[in-house]
């Protein structure tokens, strides 16, 4: 509404102008249209301002910060990429939950889709982790109990997707869960549990809805960050190849 009523007083005030001074096409010079392409000359002066911030940036994104002898991957049901990136989540939030008087870390989901590139054999730069890892999500803990935690089970039963977990084995046969652990044991419907994952998730991204029935806990520490110092804390990755996830008769995915 307001701004109606400004761009009609504006309206009004060049109406009133043109009525006190007519207009002079004479008076109208036209200009020409700059198009915008790779022959445009560099702005030698702003690029003189950008060059050593071009230069420090380039520098810490190739810095190497580990190694790998394997292509790292997320490949698979039980990808050494996704593993590894589900027990880093897990160890960052077991680290926060001691610090800050929360219960130990049961477990941890994160989501293959949140991987978007492998990391190939040899060092490990910085400028990779941002290429794996480019969104802003944060790390969480969602506090359940042990009825509510079955839905998780459930989900990976019916999507049958190969979103990396830790500390968690599924097992499923066609339509039934065949086994499934935390920590190596069976659900206790009467423990709470303390679930690691992303903000992304807890939310309900990727359908994964039984995460609205717990509490969530926020950590206020960025995935990509914790990533980031879990290589640099392991000069020489040694990639997770234990089997998590199970699923016998897969369904083909379409």
């Amino acid at each position: 509404m307001i701004k109606n009523k400004l761009l009609g007083f504006g309206i009004i005030s060049l109406l009133l102008i043109g009525c006190k001074a007519p207009l002079n096409i004479a008076n109208i010079h036209t200009e020409k249209n700059i198009y915008i392409t790779s022959d445009l000359s560099e702005d030698k002066e702003m690029a003189a301002i950008i060059q050593p911030y071009k230069h420090e940036l380039e520098g810490k994104m190739n810095t190497i910060i580990s190694h790998t002898n394997t292509e790292l991957n997320k490949t698979g049901d039980n990808s050494n990429l996704g593993n590894l990136l589900a027990d880093y989540t897990f160890e960052g939030a077991d680290e926060w939950a001691k610090k800050n008087n929360v219960p130990p870390i049961d477990a941890a989901v994160i989501n293959i889709g949140g991987i978007r590139t492998i990391i190939p054999k040899g060092d490990i730069l910085t400028k990779q982790i941002y290429e794996v890892m480019p969104f802003e999500n944060e790390i969480v803990i969602v506090k359940m109990t042990g009825k509510d935690v079955e839905g998780l089970f459930d989900y990976y039963m019916k999507t049958q997707k190969n979103n990396p977990v830790s500390h968690i084995l599924i097992e499923t046969d066609d339509n039934s869960i065949s086994k499934k652990l935390i920590n190596g044991r069976s659900v206790d419907a009467n423990k709470t549990y303390y679930i690691a994952t992303s903000d992304y998730l807890a939310l309900g991204g990727d359908n994964m809805l039984f995460f609205s029935k717990g509490q969530m806990i926020q950590t206020g520490i960025k995935m990509r960050d914790l990533f980031l110092d879990k290589f640099k804390q392991n000069p020489e990755v040694s990639s997770p190849d234990d089997v998590r996830l199970i699923f016998k008769n897969k369904k083909v995915q379409e």
